[in-house]
């Protein structure tokens, strides 16, 4: 008899446990997320995108996927990695730099950067002092200064005047201010793989 109970015991907590699977599994809905890395001012295309199921109350502000003719032609407010959730507060007006960011322009000369560099590269911000600089100097700005600092391409400007190009970059605050403080010509860029050093 006490194995029959038991027996009856089990099935209902079974039954029960898989009631609550099912119906936590009913609430879950597939949520828009990035398949690729875009970055700031992108606009969506189908290729942009993929579903992910999730809770339905993960976030007011995520995307499920049936809202997806919602956001595609739209362009992302901000440089996002794939994988990300996608949001609306995400999408629109391109807002840079992010919070923690800052943008800086340096000037590079031929030699100094990569002649096909192009926005949403990802570079490596290296001291490279002027030949013409003295010892002294140079051994004090590389010290003061630091680096190599990872940073993303915003935008490029050639120059015709002195043969330079205006490259704004973005990376922490902190960091930008240091880069900002180094004399002209004392740059480098390097290419880089996202995520890379």
């Amino acid at each position: 008899m006490p194995y029959l109970v038991l027996g009856v015991l089990l099935v209902v907590v079974c039954a029960a446990g898989s009631v609550i699977t099912v119906l936590q599994v009913g609430d879950r809905e597939p949520m828009l997320t990035l398949a690729r890395p875009v970055n700031v001012g992108h606009v969506l295309a189908p290729q942009d995108l993929r579903q992910v199921p999730m809770s339905a109350g993960s976030g007011t502000d995520v995307v499920p996927a049936s809202q997806a003719s919602s956001v595609l032609g739209q362009p992302v407010a901000y440089s996002l990695p794939a994988g990300t959730l996608l949001s609306r507060s995400a999408l629109g007006h391109p807002q840079v730099p992010p919070a923690g960011q800052g943008v800086v322009a340096v000037a590079v000369k031929a030699g100094q950067a990569p002649p096909d560099i192009a926005p949403g590269a990802t570079v490596s911000v290296i001291v490279a002092p002027n030949s013409g600089t003295s010892s002294t100097t140079g051994s004090t700005s590389s010290t003061a200064s630091g680096g190599p600092w990872q940073a993303a391409v915003v935008s490029v400007a050639p120059q015709t005047n002195d043969q330079s190009t205006v490259v704004s970059l973005q990376m922490p605050t902190a960091t930008a201010r240091q880069v900002a403080a180094i004399p002209p010509g004392q740059l480098a860029l390097v290419a880089v793989p996202a995520g890379g050093q």
